[in-house]
């Protein structure tokens, strides 16, 4: 990541974007990590190392686009079934990425934080992520979020669980409990959901990402893999959001 400044409303023209047609949260699946690195005939690490510069990419462009949260699909409950070789260097870029990016995430005043369980990270890990939530908490800009050890059901259970305690103790009618309730027992309690999801290599699925989040978020998928991401596709993308009628459910105006 570089520390550019963000873009003026005749810089975000010349790109064909408008400053209120922008998401202001975009969740991201980041799929092909994998498939890149075959295609090529490297291992599958390499697709992984890659991705990283993807990371830093998108990162730069989202806040210099000023957006409020960009969310990340990094590491999915289910991603443990993996081969342990593949596990060992996931943590270490993730351990990695969270140290030598502090700086930078510094400089651009960016708020870093994370969902999903703590659960498998290694206490090394959890010292350098919750360091950088620490650090960046007062930041003015941009929300980096990074979805570690997430799973959406989990995620549900959790809150279901969390909500019934509470009832238990007689802290909550159950005739009270309603969205904004269940809500605010989610992982991302405090956080705007999503405007829209996108997913790179061309799958047409959301893999227990964020399933109460997203109910109303537009959808996008590219051919393209992770590796290959770059600011072009993300305009791309932004290109193809500021076209959607959004409804909520409702009925258009036009």
């Amino acid at each position: 990541m570089s520390a550019e400044p963000p873009y003026t409303d005749n810089e975000l023209a010349e790109r064909g974007l408008l400053r209120d047609r922008l998401p202001r949260h975009v969740a991201i699946i980041m799929d092909g990590n994998g498939r890149w690195a075959r295609m090529r005939g490297l291992p599958r690490v390499e697709g992984h190392r890659r991705g990283v510069t993807s990371v830093r990419a998108v990162v730069e462009e989202c806040a210099r686009l000023q957006l409020d949260q960009l969310t990340l699909y990094c590491f999915s409950s289910e991603n443990w079934k993996r081969p342990p070789l593949e596990l060992e260097l996931l943590m270490s870029l993730l351990r990695t990425y969270v140290v030598k990016e502090r700086d930078e995430i510094m400089r651009q005043g960016l708020r870093f934080g994370t969902i999903g369980r703590n659960d498998g990270l290694s206490p090394g890990i959890l010292k350098e992520v919750q360091q950088t939530i620490d650090l960046s908490a007062s930041n003015p800009g941009m929300r980096l979020c990074l979805a570690l050890n997430y799973g959406s059901r989990t995620e549900l259970v959790d809150a279901m669980r969390s909500i019934a305690e509470r009832v238990k103790a007689g802290e909550i009618d159950p005739a009270a409990i309603d969205e904004a309730v269940i809500a605010s027992h989610l992982y991302t309690a405090g956080m705007a959901d999503p405007d829209l999801v996108i997913r790179t290599s061309g799958e047409l699925r959301v893999s227990n990402f964020l399933l109460w989040q997203i109910s109303y978020a537009e959808l996008w998928v590219t051919e393209k893999h992770w590796p290959d991401f770059r600011a072009p596709d993300l305009h791309e993308a932004f290109h193809d959001f500021a076209t959607r009628d959004r409804r909520f459910g409702g009925l258009s105006e036009t």
